[in-house]
């Protein structure tokens, strides 16, 4: 299990990476839940990487403009990054998601980079697809996993809009097909705890380890370190060999 944490810029990543964080995941948070970042910024953050350490990057809350998209995405794994995430925001439909997680996953070919697929906890509310629908549309593309995050930035989390049973049964399915599973989505130590023990391979934070527990301020090492101390990540995932 990975502890994945959201930096906006060079000097968070610094507090992440000092925090013990696995995957330093770039975004745009003025953006939205999964703003894409700044070419500049990846560039910065990639050269700063310890050995081990990997590199995450948000494409953006995306519409279902396949070719905006894929350059995105190619521009990522340009730029060295692990995962490109992609939040189907815009997508209404599985053939919509499926068609546009095809074209990314073209654009990073030949590259280290892959593709995850993120849908949104509130996916009725916002009439975006289904997270549930996400891993065999993955599956069919050739994204390397599937993620569930939370549009609203609101303090409701994950667990406030999923109940734990469709989510440990997202996990499943994602991994029954050998896909990689995030979650994702305003949690709180509690929830990340939770999270972890559903068997995600990856769990998600920014909030949590920012100043005061506010998405909007500043990622603090030692918030980060506190994470780790209390055991978020130290849940032994079943089948790891399939995720290496």
């Amino acid at each position: 299990m990975k502890l994945l944490v959201s930096p906006a810029d060079l000097e968070e990543a610094r507090a992440a990476i000092a925090g013990g964080a696995d995957i330093i995941d770039l975004k745009n948070p003025r953006e939205g839940s999964l703003g894409a970042s700044f070419p500049r910024i990846i560039r910065q953050v990639e050269a700063l990487l310890p050995e081990g350490l990997e590199l995450s990057a948000a494409l953006g809350d995306l519409a279902f403009k396949p070719g905006t998209a894929s350059l995105a995405a190619y521009a990522v794994a340009s730029l060295g990054a692990d995962y490109a995430k992609a939040g189907l925001f815009g997508i209404r439909d599985g053939s919509e998601a499926l068609e546009l997680a095809r074209e990314l996953c073209r654009a990073v070919e030949g590259t280290r980079c892959r593709i995850i697929l993120a849908g949104y906890a509130e996916y009725a509310s916002i009439g975006s697809i289904s997270p549930f629908l996400l891993p065999e549309i993955a599956g069919e593309a050739g994204a390397a996993g599937v993620m569930i995050d939370t549009a609203r930035k609101d303090g409701k989390g994950l667990f406030q809009h999923l109940p734990e049973e469709e989510v440990k049964a997202f996990v499943d399915g994602a991994h029954d097909l050998g896909l990689l599973a995030a979650l994702a989505g305003s949690l709180g130590m509690e929830g990340a705890r939770k999270a972890a023990a559903l068997g995600a391979d990856i769990v998600g934070v920014r909030g949590l380890v920012c100043t005061g527990g506010d998405r909007g301020k500043r990622i603090e090492a030692v918030r980060v370190l506190e994470v780790k101390a209390c055991d978020v990540v130290a849940v032994p995932q079943p089948r790891a060999e399939e995720h290496s």
